[in-house]
């Protein structure tokens, strides 16, 4: 019992270092994106791929996980997308800060990385809290590109990760049938597959966007149902 109250001190301050090297808080955040539902990101032959589950309610008019960031950029978040939003705000002002500035469009490294840095740096000051979100970031500048951020402010470039509840299942699947040269209708199938892994699920629970050198489109109920699901 002597050693609660040290304990109860790492575990409620971000700022404290466990004596084996942990960050509580961060390691909580993570615990709630691996709570949310699955979300994905695929890079295929012309373009990107970001899908995700969906609450589906008589009454609820609008609940979205995939956002644009600009015509060229999007993200798909899982976690505390409340979280993802507020972030998703910050980035939009980011992009057409650049776009102002140099009159060019933002690269998708310097979104991905913008934030990525915002969320460790609320790993690292008293009175706030990690973002509890996992966001997977895709678009497309001089060639497709993917990038997976979490609560740690961990940035990786990968060409297919899911995050969330069914996460292992899904990357399990990918890591064994991801082909490089996929076109949009393979990669489409490739998503799909996917997810199927990690549960069932109808074209209402789905939401899927493509970004490619036409710039940001969402699929509607009809064109996902065209897909099998």
């Amino acid at each position: 019992m002597d050693a609660l109250p040290d304990q109860m001190g790492y575990d409620r301050t971000i700022v404290v270092f466990s004596p084996d090297g942990r960050l509580f808080q961060v390691e909580y955040a993570r615990e709630a994106v691996k709570s949310g539902s699955t979300a994905v990101g695929v890079v295929y032959k012309d373009g990107v791929i970001l899908a995700a589950q969906k609450k589906v309610s008589k009454l609820l008019k609008f609940s979205e996980k995939i956002f644009q960031v600009d015509d060229h950029i999007g993200l798909v978040a899982t976690g505390i997308v409340a979280d993802a939003r507020v972030l998703v705000d910050s980035a939009r002002v980011k992009s057409q800060q650049n776009s102002l500035i140099y009159d060019e469009p933002s690269s998708l490294y310097s979104i991905a990385k913008y934030l990525a840095d915002k969320q460790q740096l609320y790993t690292q000051h008293a009175g706030v809290r990690p973002y509890g979100v996992s966001m997977l970031i895709g678009g497309v500048t001089s060639e497709p590109s993917l990038y997976e951020t979490d609560p740690s402010g961990l940035l990786v470039e990968c060409f297919a990760k899911a995050v969330g509840r069914g996460a292992s299942k899904v990357n399990k699947h990918f890591e064994s049938a991801y082909k490089s040269d996929m076109n949009k209708d393979a990669a489409l199938k490739f998503v799909i597959e996917g997810m199927k892994k990690e549960s069932k699920f109808t074209a209402e629970n789905l939401s899927i966007t493509i970004i490619d050198k036409f710039g940001f489109t969402r699929l509607d109920l009809s064109e996902i149902k065209k897909l099998g699901v």
